[in-house]
């Protein structure tokens, strides 16, 4: 099949979910064309089958904001003619699916009949598709797709609840691609790290509120009173400078490590012991699922998709948000006993298994064929 990816370049989940997925399809003989402002994050070096097309804007004194939308439409029309393509595949509702609709359009009255399969990830949901100027356009972009895919139930069942849909949606949950995310040997790192043997905890997100990162420091700064351990702390954002203040004020900044945006990010959690999720909402939890694939046992929160990841008492535990003194507790159980920690890791890599990038792709696969068979 000719196929083509319509997602954002950064380093957000449904942009990696889509590179991902794009370049597994192409190894097995699919073309796969790309199409976004900028090339990818995950594309970061030439794969057979892949192609990138960029999207650019028109810069005109008229327009105060650029009409991205429209630009990428036009996008769109023009490689589903040069290249040929089978189906569309659109990575977050806003801007795309509506963006790939119009195209579809344009390509019907050439008599072009392109199924657009969209793929929603979270807050395309639950927080941007909410916004009452866009709630009609993602209603009506989700029911005139050809298919629907959703990462979870939990993310299935808002959008059913918050919009107006009148058809079906099938659950892909995110993967796994073991060939990067294993366990890795890193023991000199470790030793580094945690020089007495110390834990080592792990957090990464983008630092958005909706992280509840403040509750990472503050489960860190309980169980670094009980076990002595280490926190390092993946990622950038805008409340990162309120974090490191309160990790200041509660006198644990020597034993947490800043490590910015980084891309190997399989190599630093081979050297973990737990991982620390307690956001207020997640549609599904991929930074966990990365996490357990390199046997790091997760202490979340209960919300959104995560249940549908995480196992209660198997790979880790569950609490109610913003219940840190429930996190430490249960971080304790795991922490305190090496063999504990060890069955933790074991059964966290199990379940990881069940999202294997192979196993998700034939989901999306077969949501392709049935599409064309349908046209």
């Amino acid at each position: 099949m000719n196929i083509g990816i319509v997602c954002y370049p950064t380093f957000g989940g449904s942009g990696v979910l889509a590179t991902e997925l794009g370049k597994a399809l192409a190894t097995r003989g699919h073309q796969v064309h790309f199409i976004s402002y900028n090339q990818p994050a995950r594309l970061d070096f030439f794969t057979e089958n892949v192609f990138y097309h960029e999207v650019s804007i028109l810069k005109y004194p008229l327009f105060e904001y650029a009409p991205y939308e429209t630009a990428l439409a036009g996008v769109i029309v023009d490689v589903v003619k040069t290249a040929s393509l089978d189906v569309l595949h659109v990575h977050y509702a806003i801007p795309h699916a509506s963006a790939a609709l119009l195209a579809k359009e344009i390509l019907a009255e050439e008599d072009r009949d392109i199924p657009v399969i969209t793929t929603l990830h979270g807050t395309d949901i639950t927080l941007v598709g909410r916004e009452a100027t866009f709630e009609p356009v993602v209603s009506w972009s989700i029911n005139h797709s050809d298919a629907v895919t959703a990462v979870s139930e939990s993310l299935r069942n808002d959008t059913l609840q918050h919009f107006h849909i009148r058809r079906d949606i099938d659950v892909v949950p995110n993967f796994i691609d073991f060939t990067r995310f294993n366990k890795q040997p890193k023991e000199h790192f470790k030793k580094a790290i945690s020089p007495n043997g110390e834990r080592v905890l792990v957090h990464t997100s983008n630092f958005r509120k909706v992280k509840r990162v403040e509750d990472v420091i503050a489960v860190f700064d309980l169980v670094n009173k009980q076990i002595p351990s280490k926190l390092l702390m993946i990622g950038d954002g805008p409340e990162r400078s309120h974090i490191e203040k309160m990790s200041r004020e509660l006198d644990c900044h020597e034993r947490i490590t800043f490590l910015g945006k980084q891309e190997a990010v399989e190599e630093i959690l081979s050297v973990c012991d737990l991982f620390i999720l307690p956001s207020e909402t997640e549609s599904f939890g991929l930074a966990a699922l990365e996490a357990m694939a390199c046997e790091v046992p997760v202490i979340s929160s209960n919300a959104g998709g995560i249940p549908e990841v995480n196992i209660h008492g198997e790979t880790g535990y569950l609490s109610n948000v913003g219940d840190v003194e429930d996190m430490a507790a249960n971080a304790l159980k795991i922490l305190v006993d090496d063999e504990v920690l060890k069955n933790f890791k074991k059964r966290a890599l199990q379940r990881s298994k069940d999202f294997d990038l192979d196993r998700v792709m034939d989901d999306y696969v077969r949501i392709y064929e049935r599409c064309l068979k349908a046209k």
